[in-house]
């Protein structure tokens, strides 16, 4: 079969209504033959992911057999909340709250994470400051592995950024993984007490670029949109009726104390330019083809192309289930 030429509508849906339809049966058949559960419970926060996830979940089980369970912390930013209840009213879901807070103080997660920004910026002041870390947009456009910084937001409104040293990195990272590791334990508990299943949220990128935490946001029974493209999980969204506030909200981490958008912590570009150009890798589309029609330069997608490749492979361990010595 010949490839088709490559243009800006590639992935758009051919037809919504049936990728919904195919979406839902096959979440009805895998919840109901294959693991053997009565419903769904889904985390929720107010992003798109989680709404669309939720939409489809009521499709496939009705309103009376999914439960959507709201999980903030101290961290977390007070509109998830407002969109969280919205989304759970449309969708006549029943809804709970389940703050965290408690569990990560247990495990010293704040503690922890603020004492490795504190010998990077001795200054901050976890009480009045803020903080976040991310990947500088410039390495989207280099040969090199990416480089994450860390910034602290000061209480008068000044900012600090410095490049951060792979044992602070790695010690931030595994002290912020508490928190969706802590969510996806919450989950579990009210799914195995109802006879559910978790439904997780995912989408293809944080799939297959590794934007997720093992047994955390990545631990569930079934990822039903975990093989869509962003922009195509908004097509979703209007189509199930979504509510606008959401679709229209940025995507955040929600993870970090200063306000941070998902491409600003780990994408490096829009949505809607990253869906095209990992289109065109994984279809194998040459960066002239791509350059072409994005308006770029082809030496500007051949880095892009390695640096999806990086992250691939980077994080393949991820996507692996437990190795087994037999």
């Amino acid at each position: 079969m010949t490839k088709p030429e490559f243009n800006k509508d590639i992935i758009k849906l051919k037809s919504i209504s049936k990728t919904i339809e195919q979406i839902t049966t096959k979440l009805k058949h895998d919840v109901g033959k294959v693991l053997k559960r009565r419903g769904a419970v889904v985390g929720i926060s107010g992003g798109i992911d989680s709404s669309v996830t939720l939409a489809i979940a009521v499709k496939a089980f009705g309103a009376k057999n999914v439960l959507g369970v709201m999980l903030p912390e101290k961290d977390s930013n007070d509109d998830s909340k407002e969109f969280a209840l919205k989304l759970a009213e449309k969708f006549g879901v029943e809804v709970l709250e389940e703050n965290i807070s408690g569990a990560l103080e247990g495990f010293e997660c704040y503690t922890r994470r603020d004492e490795a920004v504190k010998r990077i910026i001795p200054k901050f002041n976890p009480a009045k400051d803020k903080m976040k870390i991310g990947i500088p947009e410039a390495f989207i456009n280099s040969n090199l592995p990416p480089v994450f910084f860390v910034t602290v937001v000061f209480e008068d409104g000044s900012e600090q950024s410095e490049r951060l040293p792979m044992n602070e990195y790695l010690q931030i990272v595994a002290a912020s993984n508490f928190k969706q590791r802590s969510r996806m334990t919450m989950l579990y508990y009210h799914a195995e007490a109802r006879h559910y299943a978790v439904i997780g949220t995912p989408n293809k990128h944080e799939v297959q670029q590794g934007f997720f935490v093992k047994f955390g946001d990545g631990g569930a029974d079934v990822m039903p949109i975990g093989n869509l493209y962003k922009t195509q999980v908004y097509e979703l969204a209007r189509e199930l009726g979504i509510p606008n506030e959401i679709i229209e909200r940025t995507p955040t981490t929600d993870t970090y104390t200063a306000e941070q958008t998902q491409e600003e912590f780990f994408y490096q570009m829009p949505f809607e330019m990253m869906d095209l150009l990992w289109y065109g890798w994984e279809n194998n589309y040459s960066a002239a083809e791509v350059a072409k029609v994005l308006a770029k330069e082809e030496v500007e997608v051949e880095k892009i192309y390695k640096n999806f490749d990086r992250k691939r492979k980077t994080t393949e361990y991820l996507r692996l289930p437990p190795i087994h010595n037999y």
